[in-house]
């Protein structure tokens, strides 16, 4: 028998590393994966001269915004949600190395033509978080913040990168690397946040909450304790 927990979260992302994330710090979220024209919007953006930052930023408002609004009118006829407070998490990563922005490779080709180039080098991954709660009396709060953390790339074999492409892990991932599996063998060290690198920043997603007299624990799904 488990304790539900007071407020929810809903994660605006189909990312099975944040969900890892979440789930290891003891959420069960609501996913909920955005509709969202993230190259018209990387189009606009390059128009504008954006740096890495405000690209991440507005990728994660615009998965937030796409999902919240939804969940804001499903709220208003779902009683076991308006018990607590809705929190939507949207995030956006992107790799900046040798000032180039780069976000997922999609293609074997493209993922060993990244690693060849990024092997033995360093590289910061930029992940934007857009942040809102839905307040049981109808308010709203919101926050949009950027986290950097350096990584360290090892150097591959010829013969390693074209299998790890070929895995297809990380075609879909910013940088086309995963910390947290077959990747981890290809990463020599991370200086900043390390939940940051798998998409999703704990501590951020904390402080914002604590602002807002939210605390993370009153989100986590906990066994029930037994009665004496």
């Amino acid at each position: 028998m488990s304790t539900a927990p007071a407020h929810r979260i809903v994660l605006a992302s189909s990312s099975p590393s944040r969900l890892m994330v979440l789930r290891s710090a003891g959420v069960e979220p609501v996913v909920s994966p955005p509709e969202v024209d993230e190259d018209a919007i990387l189009g606009e953006l390059a128009a504008e001269g954006a740096d890495a930052g405000t690209v991440v930023k507005r990728l994660a408002e615009a998965k937030a915004a796409a999902v919240a609004g939804t969940v804001a009118d499903s709220m208003a006829g779902d009683a076991a949600s308006g018990a607590g407070t809705t929190v939507v998490i949207a995030c956006d990563s992107m790799l900046l190395m040798g000032g180039e922005l780069s976000g997922k490779p999609h293609t074997i080709d493209e993922t060993v033509r990244r690693w060849k180039s990024q092997r033995g080098r360093e590289g910061e991954l930029v992940t934007g978080h857009s942040i809102t709660a839905l307040l049981p009396g109808g308010g709203t709060r919101s926050a949009t913040e950027a986290v950097s953390t350096v990584v360290r790339f090892g150097e591959p074999s010829d013969a390693d990168i074209a299998a790890y492409a070929e895995s297809g892990e990380p075609l879909g991932c910013a940088g086309a690397f995963t910390l947290e599996a077959l990747g981890g063998w290809f990463i020599d060290g991370i200086d900043g946040d390390p939940s940051s690198v798998l998409g999703l920043s704990l501590p951020l997603i904390r402080r914002t909450l604590a602002g807002w007299g939210l605390d993370v624990s009153a989100f986590w799904n906990r066994p029930g304790r037994a009665q004496a």
